[in-house]
């Protein structure tokens, strides 16, 4: 849903109207080249090749970094600085056709070499990037020549041109890669210009850009995380805009301002109870289920989000074509959640930790998803954690019963495949489902593959499946480009400019 008109919006219209035909044209003015857009959290760094935070991707994706494809804003994958490829019969060789002229912000040439760098970098035994098992595949990387690379699979992989469009695998170059934590250096449309920790991070126009320039010539991610302060930002027109705004109860105010656009959208942030498949109680699959049994989701929504989200009953976007509605697995039902605790040894229920990063959708989630729990017997100890924390408690190191996240990254599906994932899932009848989809071609066949995937997991109540997390974008009404769905975690500013 996009708000463009209203009442006041039309009103304010015929009065400016009327008051060009009593006094004249006003003189025109020049389009603002800069923007102030606010942004919930603060990245950790600035290395996407480097860290799972969707927050660094917000900053960076496309417009500081970019690969050999890209995601665009209906989520179909473009050629990037791969500018074209051929893909072998047997689907296993892909040769690319490099953008030629492309440089990184530092100067120095981007080539084949470059690309087999960062991708040898990203598959490598040590590497730190978030989302390794996406080059898993790789066989070998060749360079054919400064503007060809040749990428051989072990096996063929209809997703892999979607995975090169991931801020995971942005290119960057050796001569800079090991400091783009705190100085990012890629080939994008803008350059990083400075970090006040705490507060904000500039990028600048790239006037030696290879591709087509951008109209805004310096743009400022506001770190703001309070919702009463995101509100009170906006209307002082302290900040341009909040492509993901914090304070969902407000919006209706905000749709009827004329001064501002409100545009709904989805995302691909599967917001879920995420549980320890291997600690305590939540070890057996009977208590996953009496947990999915016990909560709201409805609720949860209302009250954590004001209504904004979608319900959803596996780890899938609604809005994809293969999504399976599981939605009724697990309905709301106290009686059968306190008969399969009682099954599981837990007649009197457990108590346990649930453990909150900062997001408003956890916070008021946590608090919510406990009431539900205590109504079966299960106490959580609420335990909120900054972003540091949680990476390193509950994504690292496994230390946790219950938390409550949403996952922002497209096409998902497959960390449940992942042994050392941190809700710690294993399942050999997944792994073979998503095999046989890692090698399908064909668009029937995967879908029924994804579905497959999604009632296996739901089956096993990895997790309990709350809502998707809906994407309620505030921005200033004179700014036009900014995203209005989420198909990937990025903030895109190669389009956005002032009318």
């Amino acid at each position: 849903m996009m708000v463009f008109f209203n009442r006041r919006t039309v009103l304010a219209a015929s009065l400016m109207i009327g008051a060009a035909t009593a006094f004249g044209p006003a003189p025109a003015q020049a389009a603002r080249t800069d923007l102030v857009l606010g942004v919930r959290l603060e990245p950790p760094h600035l290395d996407p090749t480097a860290g799972a935070a969707a927050a660094i991707d917000e900053v960076t994706y496309a417009n500081i970094f970019e690969g050999l494809t890209r995601i665009d804003r209906n989520g179909a994958v473009q050629p990037w600085l791969a500018r074209s490829w051929e893909i072998s019969e047997d689907g296993l060789a892909y040769t690319f056709s490099l953008q030629e002229g492309v440089t990184f912000h530092d100067g120095t040439a981007f080539d084949a070499e470059d690309v087999k760098f960062s991708l040898d970098r990203a598959r490598a035994e040590d590497s730190t990037n978030a989302q390794k098992p996406l080059f898993a595949g790789i066989e070998s990387i060749e360079v054919v020549d400064p503007a060809t690379v040749r990428i051989t699979l072990a096996k063929p992989n209809g997703g892999f041109l979607f995975n090169l469009g991931w801020g995971d695998a942005a290119m960057v170059a050796p001569e800079s890669a090991e400091t783009n934590k705190t100085k990012p250096v890629g080939t994008g449309p803008f350059r990083f210009s400075n970090w006040a920790q705490g507060d904000n991070v500039e990028i600048v126009r790239n006037d030696a850009y290879w591709g087509d320039p951008v109209a805004l010539e310096k743009a400022t991610f506001k770190i703001i995380a309070d919702p009463g302060a995101a509100l009170a930002s906006l209307l002082a027109g302290d900040v341009d805009a909040f492509p993901i705004f914090l304070a969902p109860e407000n919006l209706p105010m905000l749709e009827v301002d004329p001064r501002f656009t409100v545009a709904v959208g989805t995302t691909e942030g599967e917001t879920i109870l995420a549980m320890n498949n291997k600690a305590g109680p939540l070890a057996d699959v009977r208590v996953r289920r009496a947990i999915s049994h016990a909560i709201d989701r409805q609720a949860i929504i209302d009250g954590a989000m004001f209504g904004i989200g979608t319900p959803i009953g596996t780890h899938f976007a609604p809005h994809h074509p293969a999504y399976v509605d599981l939605t009724d697995t697990y309905p709301l039902d106290l009686d059968k959640a306190k008969a399969l605790l009682a099954e599981a040894g837990y007649p009197d229920g457990f108590t346990a930790t649930i453990k909150l990063p900062p997001p408003v959708y956890a916070r008021r989630g946590g608090e919510l998803i406990a009431s539900d729990l205590k109504k079966i017997g299960v106490e959580l100890e609420i335990v909120p954690l900054e972003w540091a924390q949680w990476l390193s408690e509950v994504f690292k190191g496994k230390d946790f019963d219950f938390t409550i996240v949403s996952h922002t990254e497209p096409m998902d599906i497959g960390i449940y495949g992942r042994k050392d994932y941190y809700f710690q899932y294993d399942s050999p009848r997944f792994d073979e489902t998503m095999a046989k989809l890692e090698i399908a071609s064909d668009t029937n066949e995967r879908y029924a593959l994804m579905g497959e995937a999604q009632r296996i997991i739901t089956e096993d109540a990895v997790n309990a499946y709350l809502f998707q997390l809906a994407k309620a974008g505030v921005w200033a009404s004179g700014l036009k480009g900014l995203w209005v769905n989420a198909p990937i975690q990025a903030n895109d500013l190669t389009g956005v400019s002032w009318q």
